[in-house]
């Protein structure tokens, strides 16, 4: 199933005390270009939700952005620098002396000096948060695929339509160019009549030869085949489970080369026109292949 490359998702898990929110977003790009933003505490977990989205995504420029609020006591527990708090009221003293205050110095004051109470850092347990991470990620991952293969789906039905527009071309192209050694000869005669004003007897074997020559020239039955091959390939392609953007756009060029062969080969006003108009189709494909993983 073929799958866009732009798509945004997003979970929250909590699991006793922890909880996890994660958003996924995602843009075009040759290759897969995969950030992962996490909180202080939790970086040494990249490598791990990498490993996630990297398993559910094969191209693309894709950001995933995890925030982690840890509830639990030891998170939120305070620790007192005595040191400072203890130089902070010999400074308050020393300054009370100095004015003749003799009023005790408020415990607010105290508190309120900055640096006297810190959060107490404790490292998070990482293997126990692992597991509320790793399920955010992976429900948000799986609304994140849902969500690029509707997408995917809206490209193929549209891939549909003009695949079978250049297949109806391919069979007039054909059909037209089976009348080459016709057409060629009855153009030859009418300009050797034109230029010679009749004054000459125009010999039927010699047309017939050139005529003949023309056509072989003009044979575009190799590129007809070739084409149509790719025509099976690219539905075949669009059908498959693996990502499909890059091999459909090696099958573009290849279908651009056929047509171009056939449109320089051929000298047949309503074969140019149609390869006019497949061009046309392909490079609408192209520009919707480009949004494709």
């Amino acid at each position: 199933m073929m799958k866009s490359m732009t798509g945004f998702a997003g979970a929250e898990k909590t699991a006793g005390t922890l909880t996890a929110a994660v958003e996924i977003r995602s843009y075009n790009s040759r290759y897969l270009d995969l950030t992962v933003r996490l909180p202080q505490g939790y970086i040494s977990m990249e490598e791990r939700v990498k490993a996630l989205v990297s398993a559910a995504v094969s191209r693309g420029r894709v950001e995933a952005r995890l925030k982690i609020r840890d509830e639990s006591e030891s998170a939120h527990a305070f620790e007192i620098d005595t040191a400072v708090a203890d130089s902070y009221h010999e400074a308050l003293k020393t300054l009370g002396d100095r004015f003749g205050l003799a009023e005790p110095i408020p415990l607010s004051l105290l508190a309120g000096a900055g640096g006297i109470i810190r959060p107490r850092e404790t490292p998070p347990d990482l293997e126990a948060g692992w597991p509320t991470v790793r399920d955010c990620v992976s429900e948000a991952l799986s609304a994140f695929t849902a969500m690029r293969e509707r997408e995917g789906a809206f490209i193929a039905a549209d891939f549909a339509d003009r695949l079978s527009a250049i297949e109806t071309a391919i069979d007039a192209i054909e059909a037209d160019s089976d009348g080459l050694l016709t057409h060629y000869r009855q153009r030859l005669t009418e300009r050797i009549g034109a230029l010679t004003e009749g004054a000459t007897e125009i010999d039927p074997a010699r047309i017939a030869q050139e005529a003949a020559f023309l056509a072989d020239r003009s044979d575009i039955s190799e590129e007809i085949v070739r084409a149509r091959s790719h025509l099976e390939q690219f539905r075949k392609t669009m059908a498959a489970d693996e990502p499909a953007g890059r091999k459909l756009n090696f099958l573009l060029q290849e279908f651009n080369r056929e047509f171009n062969t056939i449109g320089s080969k051929t000298g047949h006003a309503d074969v140019s026109h149609r390869v006019v108009d497949v061009k046309s189709e392909l490079e609408k494909i192209r520009e919707q292949v480009q949004n494709l993983e």
